[in-house]
């Protein structure tokens, strides 16, 4: 997953240095008074986990990778209101220590490592088909490549992919099935900014895990906050 993330990383990195390129070399086009801002985005950002159990914190890396595309459908005469509908890919990493493993019996076990657990690996991974809805705000034209823009969304995914991992000496633990996790992913988000750049935030609406409870009688409340950037393409 780590190969992954930097594969995507570079991607990021090489994309948004053409696309301002272009967006600062290319001389506008004729003004058209039907333009849409269809757009393709992709996004990083650090993912903090929310309402965990008592005495789970971070460890290692937690972030994500998003892309995708979303069609703009104005919705008023200036068109600097729109709302939009997309399709897109969500990498989530989660590093914490937080074990999640099966008994013998194939019951899943919740966990919290203390500091006397020697570990040296302990991630939540996903990856997520989304569609997002937004309600968008502008002050774009037809002929302006950099403007304000206020995006307010939701968005809807599956988990298509799910693998937790657990490293220690002379022990690994991996897991690609657990009964409590939930694959339907309701998150509500905000982007905002100017031009090329723009401040992305997304919370997890429902907990990624239904009725799970730790060894110790805490609930497993697992949501996300992800906060990043957001570049759009258009």
């Amino acid at each position: 997953m780590q190969k992954i993330f930097r594969i995507y990383f570079t991607l990021f990195i090489g994309l948004v240095s053409l696309a301002v390129l272009a967006q600062d070399t290319i001389p506008p086009v004729s003004a058209d008074s039907l333009y849409r801002e269809d757009q393709f985005y992709i996004g990083l950002t650090y993912n903090a986990p929310l309402n965990m159990p008592s005495g789970v914190n971070t460890r290692g890396l937690s972030g994500g990778i998003q892309f995708g595309f979303v069609r703009d459908m104005p919705i008023n005469k200036q068109r600097n209101i729109a709302i939009a509908i997309g399709a897109g890919i969500a990498i989530d990493q989660f590093g914490q220590n937080l074990f999640i493993g099966e008994t013998q019996n194939n019951e899943t076990i919740f966990r919290v490592l203390d500091g006397n657990v020697d570990f040296t690996r302990n991630r939540f991974n996903m990856a997520i088909i989304e569609a997002p809805l937004e309600f968008r705000w502008r002050t774009s034209t037809a002929s302006s490549y950099k403007f304000w823009r206020v995006y307010a969304g939701f968005r809807v995914g599956y988990a298509y992919w799910y693998k937790t991992t657990f490293k220690q000496p002379g022990n690994n633990v991996n897991q690609t099935k657990i009964p409590e996790f939930d694959p339907v992913r309701l998150s509500g988000t905000l982007s905002f900014g100017y031009s090329t750049f723009n401040l992305f935030a997304s919370y997890s609406i429902n907990p990624f895990f239904k009725d799970a409870v730790t060894v110790d009688g805490e609930v497993v409340d697992f949501r996300t906050l992800k906060l990043g950037l957001m570049f759009y393409i258009l």
